[in-house]
């Protein structure tokens, strides 16, 4: 068992500029090991899934983005023991200036679909992604309070 439990909560951004051009991380660990991958990580306790996504982007590339909404969810069982949960975010940069956080990763890059396409270390998950020709966004609404009995510091819904 690790220090996440046997229940993962994982959030990625697939983040596109005006141009048309991806952001994508290369890890220096892990299963995605060397393969291009969106910048992606786990929720912490005190953030919401879109923070956490944010956080995540801004840690591993440098770049501050918008959240658009949520494009869908990837889940799976790891070994018959961890459900593997990963939130995916449409996310637009604010700016082009990747500073990739060089401990974590071994390259970052906005890169073309073409090249994304062509190059034999992109990962099924961007792969797929690329291929959604079209899909429906869940926007976020404004941040809200269903009650203070609840004692949420922070809620929000995504339809």
């Amino acid at each position: 068992m690790t220090k996440r439990g046997n229940v993962w909560l994982g959030v990625a951004g697939v983040v596109i500029s005006e141009e048309g051009n991806w952001l994508v991380v290369k890890k220096r660990y892990g299963g995605l090991k060397g393969k291009w991958s969106f910048p992606a990580g786990f929720v912490d306790a005190n953030e919401t899934v879109d923070e956490a996504v944010k956080r995540e982007i801004l840690e591993e590339t440098g770049i501050e983005v918008s959240v658009e909404g949520i494009m869908g969810v990837r889940t799976g069982v790891i070994k018959e023991k961890i459900s593997d949960n990963m939130i995916i975010f449409l996310c637009k940069p604010l700016h082009s200036e990747v500073v990739f956080q060089q401990s974590e990763l071994s390259d970052a890059a906005f890169k073309t679909v073409e090249e994304l396409e062509q190059d034999p270390d992109t990962s099924l998950l961007i792969h797929y992604c690329m291929k959604q020709a079209e899909y429906s966004l869940l926007k976020g609404s404004s941040p809200m309070n269903p009650g203070d009995i609840f004692g949420y510091s922070s809620y929000k819904l995504f339809f």
